[in-house]
C-alpha cells in the first residue's frame, strides 16, 4: 500500500471521530463511534491472561474495524436498527473494503466474514465485548440520558452473547449489578 492509499483509509476512518453514538460519557457528552471502538479494543487487550488460547491480536483487529460501516451510515442504536439499515451499511462497507489495497481488503473481508459467522472463539469474544461495552457506557452515563427501554436492556441485553464463557458471564453479571446499583442510587 502506498502512502496515498494509507492516508485515504485513515481519512475515511476519521469520520468515526465525528460520528455520534447513542451513548453519553460520564459527564453527559455524546460519545463518538471511535471512542467506543477504542475502549472495545482496550477491553480485548486486557483479556490476554483470562483467555490465553485466544488470538487476542485478532480480536483487537475485529474491535478496531467492527463499526467502520458507520463511517457511511452513522450509528443507529441496536433497538432502532432495521434489516434495511443493516443491508445498507453492509453494502456500503463491502464496496469500500473492496476498493482498498488488495492485502488490506482481503484481511478486512476475512475478519468481517469471521465476525458475521460467530463460529470462532475470537469472533464470539469480540461480539460479547461489543455488546457489553455499550452496557458499561450506559452505566457510566447519567441516568437522565437513558431512554425508557434502556432500563430493561441494561438488565437483559448480552447475556446470550456471553453464555459460552464463564468469565464473560461473570463480567455480564457484574455489569448487571452495576446497573441495579445505579438505578437504585440515582432513582432513589
Amino acid at each position: 500500500m502506498n502512502a496515498k492509499e494509507y492516508l485515504s483509509i485513515l481519512h475515511t476512518a476519521e469520520r468515526l471521530k465525528d460520528t455520534p453514538r447513542h451513548c453519553t460519557t460520564a459527564k453527559g457528552r455524546v460519545e463518538s463511534v471511535a471512542e467506543h471502538s477504542w475502549r472495545l479494543a482496550l477491553m480485548a487487550f486486557l483479556l490476554r491472561e483470562e483467555f490465553p488460547d485466544l488470538d487476542t491480536d485478532r480480536v483487537i483487529r475485529m474491535c478496531l474495524i467492527h463499526d467502520l460501516g458507520e463511517c457511511f451510515t452513522g450509528d443507529i442504536p441496536v433497538f432502532r436498527k432495521t434489516d434495511a439499515d443493516r443491508e445498507t451499511e453492509d453494502s456500503l462497507l463491502e464496496k469500500w473494503v473492496r476498493s482498498l489495497p488488495a492485502g488490506v481488503s482481503a484481511e478486512m473481508a476475512a475478519l468481517y466474514r469471521e465476525m458475521d459467522a460467530l463460529e470462532t472463539p475470537e469472533a464470539r469474544v469480540y461480539k460479547a465485548l461489543d455488546k457489553m461495552e455499550a452496557l458499561i457506557q450506559h452505566n457510566e452515563s447519567p441516568l437522565s440520558t437513558w431512554s425508557e427501554n434502556e432500563y430493561s436492556l441494561n438488565k437483559t441485553y448480552a447475556f446470550d452473547a456471553a453464555a459460552f464463557s464463564p468469565w464473560l458471564t461473570a463480567l455480564r453479571q457484574e455489569i448487571l449489578q452495576d446497573t441495579l446499583r445505579k438505578i437504585d442510587t440515582e432513582k432513589g
